[in-house]
Order: structure tokens, then sequence, then C-alpha cells
């Protein structure tokens, strides 16, 4: 007796939940270090941006009248993780609700949920969220272990009213708990004609210390050693190929190289532009999204590629410090025409 079975015989065991849970824990090794670094204050960000997340894709499905299924995929999760970890350690509740909201409905639900958004969610929500509120979203609280911070980050009755009443409500000024990242602190240097050498020398800059995280950033930028050890589970899980990471930071590195060569006066190294800012979460995580890049092997070293010059470019020409997230936004942009062009030939033609 035969028996046709419909294909697929065998389930390879990979589903969307768990591609989430994967980039989760990946990303588990930077979130313990943002806490360390800045206490209960990214412990209460990570925790706001995940639930609000989650709670609005819950609201949303429900108001269009679909299943509310898709919630328990962990994708709302990850965008509410992903979100976090972009953002300053201090910035008022309802600017991460907002973020959040955003991220969820004009970053996926409008393009019809997961797998239709043109553009990555949560880099999405935090470059408009920079771009409305720029003062909150440069302020970076010096994280614990780092000089004098002025306020007890592991007190969780100060963080708590920090978040939300603001550092007049501790006793503390703004001025008094932040101090500049390493790109913004160039940044301003160079307008006023400090070569990038002298700069480093005055912000006490230790490859070290970026490498480990003991400097000011996104609380989830600042560890250099925690990214890339959830970037090489992903990579080891085949989660991600090695395409765009490679070639996203191998551009930047190069072109780094060659500037900081003919003048290093005004060109930082590529090690420098490596560690710094949220270039390694972004190439790892962020460039490589499935659904907002290209689909062919070429097509995503094209992408990486591109979002290389464009990081490198805007660090050191824009306006703002770190190119890193708007590159790869502008990126997102441009993979339809990728894959139309890097579409592989068709076998017997």
């Amino acid at each position: 007796m035969i028996i046709n079975l419909s294909s697929p015989h065998i389930h390879g065991g990979d589903s969307v939940r768990m591609t989430m849970i994967s980039v989760i824990l990946a990303l588990l090794p930077a979130a313990i270090v943002s806490v360390y670094l800045f206490g209960w204050l990214a412990f209460l960000l990570i925790t706001l941006c995940m639930v609000t997340c989650v709670a609005t894709e819950y609201i949303s499905l429900r108001m269009m009248g679909r299943p509310a299924t898709p919630v328990g995929d962990g994708s709302a999760a990850l965008t509410g993780l992903l979100l976090a970890l972009t953002l300053p350690a201090y910035v008022p509740w309802w600017m991460v609700v907002l973020g959040s909201i955003i991220a969820i409905l004009l970053g996926k639900q409008l393009y019809g949920g997961l797998g239709h958004n043109l553009f990555n969610p949560a880099l999405a929500a935090r470059i408009i969220l920079l771009v409305s509120f720029p003062l909150n979203m440069t302020t970076w609280i010096i994280p614990m272990h780092v000089g004098t911070t002025m306020v007890d980050l592991y007190n969780f009755s100060d963080c708590l009213n920090l978040v939300l009443f603001g550092p007049e409500s501790i006793g503390r000024t703004l001025d008094a708990i932040t101090m500049a990242s390493p790109l913004g602190h160039i940044k301003t240097e160079w307008s006023q004609g400090i070569g990038v050498t002298e700069a480093l020398r005055s912000y006490d800059y230790s490859y070290l210390d970026a490498f480990l995280g003991r400097e000011a950033g996104s609380i989830g930028e600042t560890s250099a050693l925690a990214l890339l050890i959830g970037g090489i589970y992903l990579l080891a899980r085949h989660t991600i190929s090695w395409h765009i990471p490679f070639t996203y930071l191998a551009t930047v590195a190069i072109l780094a190289a060659i500037f900081n060569t003919v003048d290093p006066a005004h060109y930082a190294s590529p090690l420098f532009h490596l560690l710094a800012g949220g270039l390694i979460l972004c190439a790892f995580f962020m460039a490589t999204d499935p659904v907002s890049s290209p689909v062919t092997s070429t097509g995503r070293i094209v992408f990486g590629i591109g979002c290389g010059i464009l990081t490198w470019s805007i660090r050191s020409y824009g306006g703002y410090p770190e190119g890193a997230m708007f590159a790869v936004l502008l990126m997102n942009c441009a993979v339809p025409l990728i894959d139309h062009y890097c579409r592989p030939r068709v076998y017997g033609r």
C-alpha cells in the first residue's frame, strides 16, 4: 500500500519564534553589561520598552480585528529590547513609551505586520526620537565605575524618580550626571580646531574601556565585547550570514585606515571607528534583519558595503556624530533596487 503525503515531510526545527528567541539570547550579554554599567536605569528602560511593545502589538491587532497570536512569536519583545539598547540610560518614561508605540505601529503594523516592514522597526523609532528630541537622545549618563556618577545607579528609588520625574527629583542637574560620548567629543573638539589625537587624550579615551564598555553611549552599544559574543552566537547558529556584518565592518575599517594614514589629525583610526558608537550593534543585529535586508548573498555584500560607506561618511562629515543607524535606514530604502540587480541567473538562460 502506497500513501502519498504532501511535502514538506521533515520540519527543520526553525520557526519565527525560535529565530526571535535566538536573537534575544544573543542580545543578553549586551543587556547584562548595560545593567552592570547603568544599574536600575538600564533595567527599567529595557523592561518598559519590551512591555510597551508587546502591549502595543496586542492592542493594535485586536483593534484591527486580527487574532493576537502573533504576539507570542517574540518579535514585539525583540523590537522592545533592540529599541532599549539603542537609547541613552536616562530617557523620560513618556519618550520610552512613545518610541515603543512608534516602533510597533509605524515601523511594523502600518506595513502589514511582521515580514512586511520596509525598515527595522526599532531602528526607525530610534531615528524618529533622535530627530524629534535631539537633546534627550544625546544626553549620556556617566556609567558606573567611570569616575564620579553623582547618582547611585544601584539605588532603585533614585533611578525610578529620575525616569519618572527627572534629575531635579533627586537633587541633581543633567550636567552633573552626564558626559559626552567619544564620537560626540571628537566631533565637538574638531569643530573648535582640535585634532583627533588631542581630543582623545583630553577625553582620557582607552581602547580597552571601549572594548569592555566603560564609556558613555547608548546602553547596549558601549561594550563591543558583549555585542561580538552575541554576533558570533548568531553566526554559529546560522541565524544570520557573515556577508553583511563582515563587509559592513570591513568597509568602515578600510576607509578609516586610508584617511587616517593621509590625515591622522582629522580622521580617527580604524579601531576607534569599530569600537565606537553603535557600529557593531547595527552590523550584527540591525542591518541583518531578514525582512529589510537583501535576499541574495551578492545583494547582502553590496548592502554591507553601502552601510559602511555611509556610516564612515556621516561620522566624518555629517552633522551627527554617529552615522551607523542612519546608514542602515538609508540602505533599507535601496533594498528593492539591490534585489532587482543582484538576482541570481535563472538556470538554463
